[in-house]
Parts: C-alpha cells; sequence; structure tokens
C-alpha cells in the first residue's frame, strides 16, 4: 500500500510543479510578446515624452535604483543586528520577550503594504516633515522589509551548529569574535539570500511609495533623497490606469513590466549566486 501512495503522492507533486511553471513561463511568454517591440536603448536611456505616449523610462529605472540603495542602507545592518542580537545575545533570561518579539516580526511581515505606506504618510512624509521624496519611500519600504529580513536571518544565524560557538569560545574567543568568525560566515548565505529577496519585493511594491513619493510624470531624474521621483511599480499602474490614449500607451507598458521583471530576476540570480559562491567556500 505504502508503494502506490507514494507513487500517488509524486505525481502531484509533479503535477503541481508544472502547473506552476508552465503558469509562469506563460504569463511571460505573453508580456513578452506583447512588449519586446518598445525594448530598444532609447527606451532604456531616454525620459519620457508626450505625457509618457513617447520616449522611454530612464527616470523610473533610476528611480528604481535609488530607492532600493537607500533601502538597502536603511533596513539591512538594523535588521542584521537585530538577528544577531535575537539570536546570540537575548539568551534564555529574557525568553518571554524574545519570544514576543518573534512572534511581533511574523505577524508584522504579513501586513499588507498598503498599511506600512500609511505609516510612512504619517510618520515621514508628514511628522519628520520629509515630504514625498525617494527619503521617505525609501524608509517605508525599509519597514516594510525589516520583519521579513529579521526573521530569516535569524533562522540562517540559528542554523549555525552550536558546536561551531562551544569550540570558539573554549579557544578563548569573546561573544563577539565568537559570532564574527564562528557563526556569521556560515549564516552569511542564509542573510545575503533572504536580504536581496526582501529587496526583490520592495523593488515591486507600489502602494507604499504611491502616497510617500513617486511621481506620474517627472522627465527628469531626481537632484536629491528629498525630491519626487519616477519608479517602474507605479509607472506600470499609472500607465494602465490613467494614460489618456491606453491605445498608444499599451507597449510601453508591457515594455516597463518586462524591464522590472528583468530587474527582480537579476537580482534573485544575484541572491543564487552568492548562496552558492559562499557554500563552496564552506565546503572548501
Amino acid at each position: 500500500m505504502k508503494r502506490p501512495l507514494e507513487r500517488i503522492v509524486v505525481a502531484l507533486v509533479k503535477s503541481s510543479a508544472i502547473i506552476v511553471i508552465g503558469i509562469v513561463v506563460v504569463v511571460f511568454a505573453y508580456v513578452i510578446a506583447k512588449g519586446y517591440q518598445v525594448i530598444t536603448l532609447d527606451f532604456l536611456t531616454q525620459p519620457p515624452r508626450q505625457g509618457m505616449t513617447e520616449g522611454g523610462i530612464y527616470p523610473a529605472i533610476m528611480g528604481s535604483v535609488y530607492l532600493m540603495i537607500l533601502t538597502v542602507v536603511f533596513n539591512l545592518p538594523l535588521g542584521v543586528l537585530s538577528s544577531i542580537y535575537l539570536s546570540e545575545y537575548a539568551g534564555t533570561k529574557n525568553i518571554r520577550i524574545v519570544r514576543a518579539v518573534r512572534i511581533a516580526t511574523r505577524m508584522l511581515a504579513g501586513v499588507p503594504s498598503i498599511v506600512y505606506g500609511l505609516l510612512g504618510l504619517t510618520l515621514f512624509v508628514l511628522f519628520l516633515n520629509l515630504g514625498f521624496s525617494v527619503l521617505s519611500s525609501s524608509l517605508t519600504l525599509s519597514l516594510l522589509t525589516l520583519p521579513t529580513i529579521i526573521a530569516t536571518s535569524e533562522e540562517a544565524l540559528r542554523s549555525v551548529p552550536n558546536t561551531y560557538r562551544e569550540a570558539a569560545l573554549a579557544l578563548g574567543a569573546t561573544r563577539w569574535q565568537t559570532v564574527r568568525l564562528a557563526v556569521l560566515p556560515y549564516a552569511l548565505p542564509g542573510i545575503m539570500t533572504a536580504s536581496i529577496l526582501g529587496l526583490s519585493r520592495a523593488a515591486g511594491e507600489t502602494a507604499p511609495i504611491m502616497i510617500t513619493g513617486v511621481a506620474y510624470y517627472l522627465p527628469r531624474l531626481p537632484r536629491s533623497f528629498l525630491d519626487q521621483f519616477m519608479a517602474l511599480p507605479y509607472h506600470i499602474f499609472a500607465m494602465s490606469t490613467q494614460s489618456p490614449n491606453p491605445t498608444l500607451t499599451r507597449p510601453i507598458t508591457f515594455g516597463t513590466v518586462i524591464v522590472l521583471l528583468l530587474l527582480v530576476l537579476v537580482m534573485n540570480g544575484f541572491a543564487i549566486y552568492v548562496r552558492y559562491k559562499f557554500y563552496r567556500v564552506k565546503r572548501e
């Protein structure tokens, strides 16, 4: 009875994987078929013109890049340091507090992004008077991705065997030396992968930046972090819902989708490369 049941389960798993891959392939093929004709050098390097019915998406590409850079600067150090404290320093004395923090981070990771957008509007745009800007949007996305980075980084740290810590402490290393030299190198692939995947999610978010700093039409680059900016996700949303001539802008919309998908794929590919590289170094 076990072998027929096992074959049925394996067949179901394979069928599910094939269905998911098939849906992804169909979606990619449809988007590429609708937008590949507009992907040119001018499309990638020129600003939009004529109410976004002509020209390119260069300001939107660079706006998304600026947004991701600032988000990394704000959330990566804070997220990694928080996970190190929860995993290595909190100990058993504050177990209830640590457990409450862990539950809170997992709950915050599931909060809808529009809620973070309203929080960013209230806290950064109005209370701190940063205005509608790249800085306000990046801080909002940092709050959005921070719970995920803390939770996944802590799991990566806790997956390191305790024997590494015990061996380092037995050799006379301090707690920080143990964390820095014996724990972090082995947890780094998981931490980097989680961080990049969190940024991939932030790269495609529209709601948080829509009410904290992104502009509908701004055919230039922001002059400072306190300026408004264009971004690929909102550009797609605006072209799809607010275009004065959908017939002319539909190919541009699909071309922008292709660029955003490529950006996310590059980030995910980099995460896979980092994980593979560090795993190979550990094996050596």
